[in-house]
């Protein structure tokens, strides 16, 4: 058989890649496959021959280099076992063929199958061993520098210093960019060192659940930080509510920000100005993991374009509502109420509905504020609208403290 490595060879390359769909790729894998065959076949075989221990063997450069190209082409690390497997089994077939053609005494013919079978087992289970290894090595190695392109891509895009072939960056980074888009940023308020991986994991559950219509484009920013889009060919509809309905239901889900749903190259980078303005907002207040804001909340895309200097605002605030700025339980509940009450276009009645209040009640709660501020809302009732906006979404960062 050392005689015919190369016929050997083709015959267990056929026979895989006939079995094993994932193996029948591009024309210069399929000749790192033949390469990789032989070398096995041929390392075996002279271990065979001169009785050499397996325990010393090392997998030959070209089976190495055939894993590394596996993990680049993301083909999965069990399509490469699985090759292994039913390379032994080929092999083993083959020998035994050659066996029935020989002329041996029939105790010393187990003896010879059994040496055989023993050795192509060991040779195969280290070999397997040491390319499962290079492969997970590789694969990392190779996920990290696409990223790596990815984000660099990307940040060319949201900077718009220069003009961008969509197709081909979108080819690139692995997303429809002519497509409607959902940005969001996710983070864990707590970052550890696996928080990369579980944001990863959750987004891709998320994108999946809210029906997002390809994969979606996530990059990493810091060690607990990432950037995403969920892509659709169409505006869906209640794609914040669905994202909120995620949150609660599952475990470990990140804080979430969400910006604007918009088409095309420029709704991509839209979409993200739109959440990390959601997202500065919600940093300030210091919200909770599983909590979700979105730009489209009302009145957050003001709090977020009027809290830019939050000293100065604090300031205004307490111009603008008096007394009724201080950070105490019951100025918080006058605040609100004050709030809803002018939503509703000073409708005492839609007020207390949505408030779950009775009418006196809101009445009640409306002269308190207005007397906690101390003079009436008629002639400057914007100003007023735009601080409780602020209060109700930066909370104590913007409020005046009774503790000094």
């Amino acid at each position: 058989m050392s005689e015919r490595v190369t016929d050997v060879s083709v015959s267990i390359r056929e026979f895989l890649e006939s079995d094993i769909a994932e193996l029948r790729g591009d024309v210069r894998t399929g000749e790192l496959l033949g390469a990789s065959v032989e070398a096995n076949v041929g390392t075996i075989l002279h271990a065979l021959r001169y009785d050499l221990p397996v325990a010393g063997i090392h997998a030959p450069p070209a089976a190495v280099e055939y894993a590394r190209r596996l993990a680049q082409q993301a083909v999965p690390a069990t399509a490469l076992i699985r090759a292994y497997r039913l390379g032994q089994r080929r092999m083993t077939e083959l020998v035994f063929a050659e066996l029935r053609a020989l002329t041996i005494p029939a105790a010393e013919r187990i003896t010879v199958v059994e040496r055989i079978t023993a050795m192509l087992f060991e040779y195969i289970d280290r070999i397997t061993e040491q390319v499962v290894a290079i492969y997970a090595e590789e694969r990392e190695r190779w996920l990290e520098h696409q990223n790596s392109l990815r984000a660099v891509r990307v940040r060319e895009i949201l900077a718009g210093h220069k003009s961008i072939d969509v197709e081909a960056v979108g080819e690139t980074i692995r997303y429809p960019l002519r497509w409607y888009h959902l940005a969001l940023v996710a983070w864990y308020p707590e970052g550890d060192g696996d928080a990369i991986a579980r944001l990863q994991r959750v987004i891709g559950d998320l994108a999946e659940s809210v029906g997002a219509e390809s994969a979606p484009l996530i990059i990493a920013i810091d060690r607990a930080t990432t950037w995403a889009w969920l892509p659709y060919r169409a505006e869906p509809a209640d794609v914040a509510a669905r994202i909120r309905a995620f949150a609660t239901a599952h475990r470990d889900t990140p804080a979430i920000a969400l910006g604007t749903l918009a088409a095309g190259l420029d709704g991509f980078r839209l979409s993200h100005r739109a959440a990390q303005r959601a997202r500065s907002v919600a940093m300030v207040r210091g919200l909770s993991a599983a909590t979700v804001v979105a730009v489209d909340d009302p009145g957050l895309a003001a709090a977020g374009l009027l809290g830019g200097n939050l000293p100065e605002a604090r300031e205004w605030v307490a111009e603008v509502l008096g007394d009724l700025a201080a950070d105490t339980d019951n100025d918080s509940r006058l605040r609100d109420t004050l709030r809803v009450f002018l939503r509703a276009g000073s409708s005492y009645k839609a007020a207390s509905a949505e408030l779950d209040l009775h009418v006196n009640s809101v009445k009640y709660r409306i002269s308190r504020a207005i007397a906690r501020r101390g003079r009436p809302i008629a002639d400057d009732r914007l100003d007023v609208e735009l601080a409780l906006l602020l209060c109700h979404w930066y909370g104590p960062a913007v409020l005046r403290s009774t503790t000094s």
